[in-house]
Protein backbone atom coordinates (compact mmCIF):
# COMPACT_ATOMS: atom_id res chain seq x y z
CA UNK A 1 0.00 0.00 0.00
CA UNK A 2 1.09 3.59 -0.76
CA UNK A 3 1.67 6.00 1.69
CA UNK A 4 -0.10 9.10 0.49
CA UNK A 5 1.71 12.42 0.27
CA UNK A 6 0.99 15.00 2.73
CA UNK A 7 -0.59 18.49 1.90
CA UNK A 8 -1.09 20.98 3.92
CA UNK A 9 -4.90 21.28 5.33
CA UNK A 10 -6.12 25.12 3.77
CA UNK A 11 -7.34 27.28 6.70
CA UNK A 12 -10.56 27.12 5.58
CA UNK A 13 -11.09 23.36 5.42
CA UNK A 14 -9.80 23.28 9.06
CA UNK A 15 -12.41 25.53 9.93
CA UNK A 16 -15.06 23.74 7.91
CA UNK A 17 -14.20 19.85 10.09
CA UNK A 18 -14.46 22.09 12.88
CA UNK A 19 -17.51 23.66 12.85
CA UNK A 20 -18.45 20.12 11.35
CA UNK A 21 -17.63 18.28 14.42
CA UNK A 22 -19.08 20.90 16.80
CA UNK A 23 -15.73 21.63 18.15
CA UNK A 24 -15.29 18.04 19.92
CA UNK A 25 -12.89 15.14 19.44
CA UNK A 26 -14.45 12.75 17.38
CA UNK A 27 -12.43 9.85 19.65
CA UNK A 28 -13.38 11.18 23.43
CA UNK A 29 -15.92 13.71 23.40
CA UNK A 30 -13.60 17.16 24.69
CA UNK A 31 -14.50 20.42 23.60
CA UNK A 32 -12.73 23.15 22.54
CA UNK A 33 -12.75 24.44 25.98
CA UNK A 34 -11.29 21.54 27.34
CA UNK A 35 -8.12 20.85 25.07
CA UNK A 36 -6.75 22.06 22.30
CA UNK A 37 -8.24 20.32 19.06
CA UNK A 38 -6.46 19.20 16.10
CA UNK A 39 -7.63 18.03 12.53
CA UNK A 40 -6.20 14.93 11.72
CA UNK A 41 -6.66 12.13 8.78
CA UNK A 42 -9.10 9.19 9.95
CA UNK A 43 -7.73 6.70 7.68
CA UNK A 44 -3.84 7.69 8.29
CA UNK A 45 -2.16 8.61 5.07
CA UNK A 46 0.28 5.88 5.90
CA UNK A 47 -2.24 3.38 5.68
CA UNK A 48 -2.90 4.74 2.16
CA UNK A 49 -5.73 7.13 3.29
CA UNK A 50 -6.98 10.54 1.17
CA UNK A 51 -5.95 14.12 1.60
CA UNK A 52 -10.02 14.15 1.13
CA UNK A 53 -12.20 16.45 3.61
CA UNK A 54 -14.05 13.48 4.34
CA UNK A 55 -11.23 11.93 5.54
CA UNK A 56 -10.71 14.54 8.37
CA UNK A 57 -11.77 14.34 12.19
CA UNK A 58 -11.64 17.05 15.28
CA UNK A 59 -9.41 15.21 17.57
CA UNK A 60 -8.14 16.79 21.02
CA UNK A 61 -4.25 16.44 20.60
CA UNK A 62 -3.99 13.98 23.35
CA UNK A 63 -6.14 11.21 20.87
CA UNK A 64 -4.31 12.59 17.85
CA UNK A 65 -0.85 11.62 19.66
CA UNK A 66 -2.04 8.26 20.86
CA UNK A 67 -3.82 7.48 17.68
CA UNK A 68 -0.50 8.17 15.50
CA UNK A 69 -1.08 6.04 12.59
CA UNK A 70 -3.31 3.79 13.48
CA UNK A 71 -7.14 3.43 13.00
CA UNK A 72 -9.38 4.60 16.24
CA UNK A 73 -12.03 2.15 16.76
CA UNK A 74 -13.61 4.43 19.10
CA UNK A 75 -14.35 6.69 16.14
CA UNK A 76 -18.01 7.72 16.03
CA UNK A 77 -18.57 7.58 11.47
CA UNK A 78 -17.63 4.17 10.21
CA UNK A 79 -15.84 3.74 7.13
CA UNK A 80 -14.61 0.90 5.16
CA UNK A 81 -10.79 0.66 5.27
Amino acid sequence: MAKTPRIPIPKEVRQYVLQRDQYQCQSCGKKETESQLTIDHIIPLARGGQNDMSNLQTLCLTCNQRKNDKLDSRFRRHFKT
